[in-house]
């Protein structure tokens, strides 16, 4: 059965800053143990279980939203970005490949982290959705903080490229989708009937690429200091060409000499 419209959870709350102190002090003690451990073998075998936790919550929450007491076309697909940051966050987990950190560090540490401050939450304690709402958000941004700032897979000029092509065909399709079926994922066919700041960047189609230049900056700006301290402390870019890179390698002396 569907939650009550008039039951929801609220924002600034005690609750809501004990949930926010607690995912703080683990992000910090993710950040210790990944720079403890990073390139060991106990790396790899912590990235990899919690490549495989992550689903144990998310898969889960997303099959409720599927039965029919809970499904609504409008609401119950996994179209959201939120929802594609968590798949990123298993592979980049497993992996650690560049292209699946990056799309987990600039989704999750903005448009997740938001869902954190701001959340759309319709259950309370204990409800199995309360818990499943806050692990989908909580575990997509602990990856992120993990993976870069624990394990220093520092996002580059190339990674935010990726990551904004990546999201510029999301949206493509997203807005395809919503005209055809009449649905409005990420809002991008129009505005929440609540008042949001996307008020303030006029009307449709005005506020979407207002929406989405201001995103933009704000990913660069996310990137800049990583790719400016990279150099600035004698560590080739990631986006350095190879010849850079075997300039700066150490030589090497030569046999028989």
């Amino acid at each position: 059965m569907a939650p009550s419209p008039d039951i929801r959870f609220e924002a600034f709350t005690p609750e809501h800053f004990v949930l926010i102190a607690g995912f703080l002090v683990v992000c910090l003690a993710l950040v210790v143990l990944g720079r403890s451990h990073r390139g060991t073998a106990a790396e790899v075998r912590f990235r990899r279980a919690y490549a495989l936790l992550i689903p144990c919550v998310t898969v889960p929450m997303q099959v409720l939203q599927l039965l029919p007491g809970d499904y609504d076309v409008g609401t119950s697909l996994p179209l959201q970005l939120c929802d594609l940051a968590w798949i990123a966050a298993i592979v980049a987990l497993w992996t650690r490949h560049w292209a699946a950190t990056a799309l987990v560090y600039f989704w999750g540490l903005t448009l997740t982290v938001q869902g954190i401050l701001t959340p759309s939450l319709s259950e309370l304690f204990p409800d199995p959705r309360y818990f499943m709402f806050w692990g989908m958000h909580f575990f997509t941004v602990w990856a992120a903080v993990y993976l870069t700032f624990g394990l220093g897979v520092r996002p580059s000029w190339r990674s935010y490229r990726v990551t904004v092509a990546v999201t510029a065909v999301w949206a493509v399709i997203v807005m395809v989708f919503n005209s055809l079926v009449g649905t409005n994922y990420g809002y991008l066919n129009r505005k929440p009937a609540v008042g949001t700041l996307l008020d303030l960047f006029g009307p449709w189609p005005g506020y979407v690429v207002a929406e989405i230049a201001l995103v933009a900056g704000v990913w660069a700006l996310m990137t800049w200091p990583w790719t400016r301290s990279a150099r600035g402390d004698g560590v080739p870019a990631p986006d350095a060409p190879a010849t850079a890179r075997a300039q700066e390698a150490p030589s090497r002396p030569k046999r028989g000499t």
